[in-house]
């Protein structure tokens, strides 16, 4: 686990994001049946902050209040924090739409459904050819779909190069 997060940092320059929804999941098996709701609401506080830092802070603060009667979740919270939060480096738009691995798991589901069916592959281009296709078919299911994933609007002033110009490219 460590070595694909370190290979994504290198490889792509990026993050490694864990989604909050499984995190929460796993983390209310450690706060036993009386306590889930309240450490729950407790977490839900800290993405229900406006930036960065201060989900961040509030990350830190519930943990530190659960530690006492919780240590291993508060533990857990301390080494998750970075990957959970991870989301929160992006525009405030983005973030609905980013805080779940939801969608990839759907898309990747699909991927191993397809090429499942077709069993015995001829050769490496055909296993290019189908998820490709794939790719570009879910790819245009997420153009159309405009409220529900982002734009190349909202995407644009996060590009860092001059020369490329995404609303260009729609167009």
């Amino acid at each position: 686990h460590e070595g694909i997060k370190a290979a994504i940092s290198k490889v792509l320059s990026t993050t490694w994001q864990r989604c909050r929804v499984h995190f929460q999941r796993n983390a209310l098996a450690h706060a036993g049946k009386s306590g889930r709701r309240v450490v729950s609401a407790f977490i839900a506080t800290a993405f229900a902050q406006d930036t960065a830092e201060a989900a961040s802070t509030q990350w830190r603060a519930v943990a530190d209040q659960i530690r006492p009667k919780v240590p291993k979740l508060a533990t857990i919270m301390d080494d998750a924090e970075h990957d959970v939060l991870a989301y929160m480096s992006f525009p405030k738009e983005h973030r609905a739409k980013l805080h779940s691995t939801n969608p990839i798991e759907r898309l990747n589901g699909e991927i191993k459904r397809r090429t499942d069916v077709v069993g015995i592959f001829p050769n490496d281009d055909a296993i290019v050819r189908l998820v490709g296709a794939l790719l570009l078919e879910q790819n245009d299911e997420w153009a159309v779909q405009r409220a529900r994933y982002m734009t190349l609007e909202t995407i644009a002033p996060m590009g860092d190069d001059p020369v490329i110009s995404l609303p260009a490219v729609a167009s």
